[in-house]
């Protein structure tokens, strides 16, 4: 009976995809320009339905209808639009030609009525195609647009815990926490990381970048000006809009390997990306992928550990101080030579056995894009997908001379050393296990003439952190040396309902959006945090553990006027409820006016907000952190504890922002493009992360209710969140375009973009009253810096590329300006980065229609940042410990690297 019944099952499949294949026919064809090369990424749509594709980075389309003969519709903005009745399969040629009255590429970013042109947009945007975040020869998103875009930057800060795993990455030098991502149009959730290490971007949240596959990307929408009247918080700085491809007829799989010219860093990824088409324009565009990447080592080589306490007294030989600590001055202290092999293990460890670099990563993920046609009028759609990446970071290494580690010689009392020869130390390891998740579900119809859009999206970021190959030295010999350290996890669920519509020169649109985040902290195993806790992080205890929810609603409205065919005024406003600090109203108002056929004057002006984050809000652990010359245990208590409140620190409210936004666009030819935009911003009340607060304020006075705070909590200092700075941002940024140049039979594109950028503090650091002695701690020079000089203060891209015939190539040349570090305490020993040119080299060629092969070469002549000047202060280079500067960071240290692929197409 069960056979019979299977049998039949398999029969009725059989008879529906029969039947599909009968009353569906599959169209090919080729969308060409007047001069006959492919015409990429052309809408391809059978006139008065939902049904439709978009031609393939050659020009090449497929499409399934439902009869023949059919009429399409074939159009991209720039072009006038052709229709074609079709009644064959196969061999359909089309050529589009120039329309002058439009300008360029369409953009759906920025404008929630009606898409615009990127030069018609009243706001800068930019509009960056797969093919050229590929042709950087870089691995991740947040890496291809800081060398495709002037005011995107990203780096990674080797050592910094979990923060080594995820790169913060902003806009404009506002931090992380200010730009907005989306995918598809929908917002994509935070990662469940707060930076709270030394780095750029320190106290501050972010979105995963590295959890979104390349392959699944058709393009980028990078909106570079105020937008929360638009799209709610985080949007200060602008929004990243990240469309994934759809149905598209070849299919490609790309092998990609690569390795640093030290041999270290070695790198390899394979990716998928097929479309499953169905009758009526149904989709699935389905991207899968794996890949593994190898550490990387830049440490510096000092010899000697000028920071923990031992030198080479005479330059040879190491000195142990009676009380077990080294001679630091040079002086010979009392003592025994020799112990514990320390002289052999310097000889042998001149980089003090660091380990300073990218992370050990494995990766795999995938994502969907789908469509499904109902009727001419409405249609269903799911995209999102699926990351998961294993990795691990390095710490500061244990040498054998530590004096936090008693017992050293000892096999009862470390577990990490059996006895036998020489103790010789050991190295942490920070391991993270990331799981990020996106499903969004949606549909498009229309209701009362209104074009309207119905969508949930479920976002989460888990990190769940292991610390290996250390020791809690309370347990002695019984301590594991591998820890479950416990884990953060970032959710979201959103509903939106947007309608918009065009009554002949006006646009609207309306929305409300929903919004529940969850912020969960997991606690480790105990043997991670009782007693003293697992060296180099103690997990995270039972006080640390929570689970905080809140919720949000926003309703917004825009209107766009085209009060003539030159000239645009809109606005928007939107207001925002939260369940834990109240409401904010933002507002918007735009202009544009075209200069004849070629040219168009825009400007902007908006307000804005940021909602703290609810890690920020919630966050607590205790770290172990460098101070003086020793490890110590630094707490960090959320902002609702007694601890906190009885300090007179208020609870975390919203950002503020201004946002004044002015360019120029010139489109000279058809190939040529010249866009200036200047900005201005100023954030109020924006969230900081404090310094570190002890026992003895600014000018040396004991407290006793911090002593007491300290003592309780078995902790050394102390940090907090708090709404306690103003700053002003502004800039200029100007790129030029020009492409399709006749050059020596082939075709030359040469572009150019540069981004200008300046932040100061407005006014002063708000400091609480019952802690108006620790002013200069709660925000030192050295983190202000991070706020106003970590990121560079000019970036330049100059770049051109080639192609004739089979062959392309691709030269870069990036200038990253000077970044400034500054000293806590002495403004003598500040440093200034100079700016460097990395220059990335790209070529390919075509081994057939089905074949591509391509190499790369980044950071073609090798350069480096400055190397850290300490200027007689250990600290700031942890002992010699690190070369390279590491708080903040201009480009990484990893020099030159290589990297070469296949891509086949099917």
């Amino acid at each position: 009976m069960n056979n019979q019944l299977k049998l039949k099952q398999w029969f009725a499949l059989f008879l529906f995809c029969y039947s599909t294949s009968i009353i569906s026919q599959t169209i090919k064809g080729k969308v060409e320009d007047i001069d006959g090369n492919g015409f990429p990424f052309a809408d391809v749509i059978v006139k008065g339905t939902f049904n439709g594709t978009e031609t393939d980075e050659n020009g090449k389309f497929t499409l399934n209808v439902s009869k023949l003969p059919t009429v399409l519709v074939f159009s991209s903005v720039g072009y006038k639009t052709e229709e074609k009745t079709v009644s064959k399969i196969s061999d359909i040629r089309i050529i589009l030609e120039e329309d002058k009255g439009i300008l360029d590429k369409i953009v759906i970013t920025g404008n929630r009525s009606k898409p615009r042109t990127i030069l018609d947009s009243p706001v800068p945007i930019d509009n960056i195609a797969s093919h050229e975040l590929q042709m950087t020869g870089k691995s991740s998103i947040d890496q291809m647009l800081t060398y495709t875009s002037p005011s995107y930057n990203s780096t990674n800060h080797a050592v910094s815990d979990a923060t080594s795993h995820f790169d913060p990455a902003d806009l404009r030098g506002l931090g992380p926490s200010r730009t907005l991502v989306l995918i598809n149009g929908k917002r994509k959730n935070q990662s469940a990381l707060v930076y709270v290490n030394d780095t750029a971007g320190k106290g501050e949240v972010g979105t995963d970048m590295k959890s979104i596959p390349t392959a699944a990307i058709e393009r980028i929408e990078i909106l570079r000006d105020g937008a929360s009247a638009q799209y709610g918080s985080d949007a200060v700085a602008g929004v990243v809009n990240i469309i994934l491809k759809k149905s598209i007829n070849t299919s490609k799989v790309n092998i990609n390997s690569g390795i640093t010219s030290r041999g270290d860093g070695f790198n390899a990824d394979v990716d998928v990306n097929h479309t499953l088409s169905f009758a009526n324009g149904s989709f699935i565009n389905a991207t899968l992928g794996v890949g593994h990447q190898d550490s990387t080592n830049r440490a510096g080589t000092p010899g000697r550990d000028s920071l923990y306490g031992l030198r080479y007294v005479d330059g040879e030989y190491p000195i142990e101080a009676a009380d077990g600590y080294f001679a630091t001055d040079g002086v010979l202290a009392t003592g025994a030579d020799i112990l514990y092999g320390n002289t052999d293990w310097l000889k042998a460890n001149p980089d003090l056995g660091m380990t300073i670099g990218l992370p050990e990563m494995t990766k795999g993920d995938i994502y969907l894009n789908s469509e499904f046609p109902l009727n001419d009028n409405s249609k269903i759609y799911a995209f999102g997908g699926f990351n998961l990446r294993k990795g691990k970071s390095f710490m500061i290494y244990r040498a054998p001379y530590w004096p936090e580690i008693p017992g050293q010689n000892s096999p009862q009392d470390n577990a990490l050393f059996n006895g036998d020869g020489f103790y010789q130390g050991f190295q942490p390891t920070f391991e993270t296990d990331i799981k990020d998740i996106l499903l969004t579900a949606g549909s498009e119809f229309l209701i009362a003439g209104f074009n309207a859009d119905l969508s949930a999206t479920f976002g989460s970021n888990k990190v769940d952190y292991t610390v290996n190959n250390t020791i809690n030295p309370t347990l002695k010999s019984s301590s594991p040396t591998k820890f479950n350290a416990g884990a953060y996890s970032f959710s979201n669920f959103i509903g939106n309902f947007d309608i918009n519509r065009t009554f002949g020169e006006l646009s609207m649109a309306f929305g409300i959006e929903a919004r529940q985040e969850r912020f969960k902290v997991t606690e480790g195993q105990i043997e991670s945090y009782v007693g003293k806790g697992a060296l180099s992080f103690p997990g995270l205890q039972p006080s640390n553990a929570l689970n905080e929810t809140r919720t949000n609603i926003g309703l917004y409205g825009t209107l766009d006027w085209d009060i003539s065919d030159t000239f645009l005024i809109g606005g928007a406003v939107r207001h925002e409820n939260y369940s834990d600090f109240g409401g904010n109203t933002s507002w918007k108002i735009n202009s544009r006016y075209k200069i004849g056929e070629a040219g168009v004057l825009r400007g902007a002006y908006s307000t804005g907000f940021r909602a703290p984050s609810l890690h920020q809000v919630y966050l607590s652990n205790i770290q172990a952190i460098v101070s003086g010359s020793s490890v110590s245990s630094q707490g960090t208590f959320n902002n609702e504890s007694d601890v906190i409140q009885d300090l007179g620190v208020a609870s975390l409210f919203a950002e503020t922002s201004e946002n004044i936004s002015a360019g120029l666009t010139v489109k000279a030819s058809r190939d040529f493009t010249i866009s200036l935009d200047y900005y201005n911003v100023k954030v109020n009340d924006r969230v900081l992360f404090s310094g570190e607060i002890d026992d003895f304020d600014d000018n040396g006075v004991a407290n006793p209710v911090i002593e007491k705070i300290l003592d309780d909590n078995n902790v050394q200092s102390i940090k907090f969140f708090i709404n306690a700075l103003n700053t002003i941002t502004h800039g200029l940024d100007y790129t030029m375009r020009y492409k399709n140049i006749d050059f020596a039979s082939g075709k030359l594109g040469v572009n150019l973009a540069l981004n200008v950028n300046k932040t100061k503090l407005d006014g002063e650091v708000e400091t609480p009253n019952k802690l108006s002695g620790y002013k200069n701690e709660i925000f030192n020079r050295k983190e202000q810096s991070k706020t106003t000089s970590a990121r560079p203060n000019m970036k330049f891209l100059f770049g051109g590329d080639y192609r004739i015939g089979s062959f392309s190539a691709n030269l870069n040349n990036t200038y990253f300006g000077e970044i400034t570090w500054q000293h806590p305490f002495a403004r003598t020993k500040d440093q200034t980065f100079t700016g460097k040119v990395i220059t990335d080299l790209s070529i390919g060629y075509d081994l057939s229609t089905m074949v591509a092969f391509r190499a790369q070469v980044n950071n073609l002549f090798n350069i480096y940042p400055d190397e850290i000047d300490p200027k007689g202060d250990p600290k700031t280079n942890v002992g010699g410990r690190f070369r390279y500067p590491f708080e903040i960071s201009q480009f990484g240290f990893n020099g030159t690297s290589f990297r070469a692929g296949l891509t086949f197409k099917f």
